[in-house]
């Protein structure tokens, strides 16, 4: 079956992104993945634990045009067994209690604050979303660039 940009879905490389409740870092890190990468990877997010995705993360996201409404939080152990290129863990939490994927190639791990413990105005709030996601889409692209073969696609810039 063939994806986006007309690559093969089965020749893909699979990413998939762990943070605690998959609410936000999570959820941000696998969007812009699907954002920035051109359909040169699939990508998942899970949890250790599963809420719900984050009100604010929405907000943050739905400003530079990417739609987290139609996600889910899920549970890690729904991906276990799944044949994994990477498995990146996005807090320091999920990096303790992450267990081995028998099935996963490469395992990295990015620590960024947890943006739904911040207290104050909902504005306030708001701004520290921004900017975890702003440190989360440039170290994605870092990371693109360093993976990214010499006959690849581009990478976007939004």
């Amino acid at each position: 079956m063939k994806g986006p940009a007309g690559r093969d879905d089965a020749a893909k490389e699979r990413v998939l992104f762990l943070c605690t409740h998959n609410s936000a870092r999570s959820q941000m890190a696998e969007s812009w993945l699907r954002a920035l990468a051109g359909g040169r990877y699939q990508a998942a997010s899970a949890g250790t634990e599963a809420t719900q995705v984050h009100p604010l993360a929405i907000r943050a996201m739905a400003e530079v045009g990417i739609d987290l409404t139609p996600h889910t939080s899920k549970i890690f152990e729904r991906f276990l067994h799944d044949r994994w290129d990477w498995v990146i863990t996005v807090c320091d939490a999920a990096n303790e209690a992450c267990p081995v994927f028998p099935r996963a190639a490469q395992r990295l791990h990015w620590s960024f604050e947890d943006p739904s413990r911040t207290a104050g105005t909902e504005e306030a709030r708001l701004a520290v979303f921004r900017r975890i996601r702003e440190e989360i889409r440039e170290k994605l692209l870092s990371w693109l660039a360093d993976q990214r073969p010499a006959d690849a696609v581009a990478i976007r810039r939004p």
